[in-house]
């Protein structure tokens, strides 16, 4: 079974704390001056713009009547996505990877996550031996060997 916390992870603290102070009818302005913060910083919380910090995290959770460290946690587990999102960016060394491989894409904005299967199966039908060994390290001969095995 799913935990409250499982549920929403990745999630940024600050859609959470929007979604409390609705549940809550507290209207954000007056709630940032009751802890004495400036109503702007809330609203960029809020909004996904600005990233929750300890000592505001501290005096919301006071506030509201929350489990110490709740937001923090939140944005740890934001940031752990946010940072997963950044390494699934990562692309093979395109330099030993000829453009004319990728003819009906511009190579430069594929997303090898989600192309990967494409990608595997190109490269292994028409690639050379340095392409073929670039794409193995790239995503790795388990990777590859599932993809292939698939394919026949």
């Amino acid at each position: 079974m799913n935990t409250h916390l499982d549920l929403i992870k990745g999630i940024h603290p600050g859609f959470i704390l929007e979604r409390e102070l609705n549940l809550r009818q507290l209207r954000k302005g007056r709630f940032a001056l009751s802890i004495q913060e400036f109503p702007q910083t809330l609203g960029a919380i809020t909004k996904g713009k600005r990233d929750m910090n300890t000592a505001l995290s501290l005096k919301i959770e006071k506030a509201l009547g929350l489990e110490e460290g709740y937001f923090m946690i939140l944005q740890v587990y934001y940031d752990i996505a946010q940072e997963k999102k950044k390494q699934n960016t990562a692309s093979p060394d395109l330099t030993k990877l000829r453009p004319v491989l990728f003819w009906d894409t511009k190579i430069e904005t594929l997303n090898w996550q989600k192309q990967k299967k494409a990608v595997i199966k190109r490269v292994f039908e028409r690639g050379n031996d340095m392409e073929k060994e670039e794409i193995t390290r790239f995503y790795g001969v388990e990777t590859i060997e599932n993809i292939l095995r698939d394919n026949e």
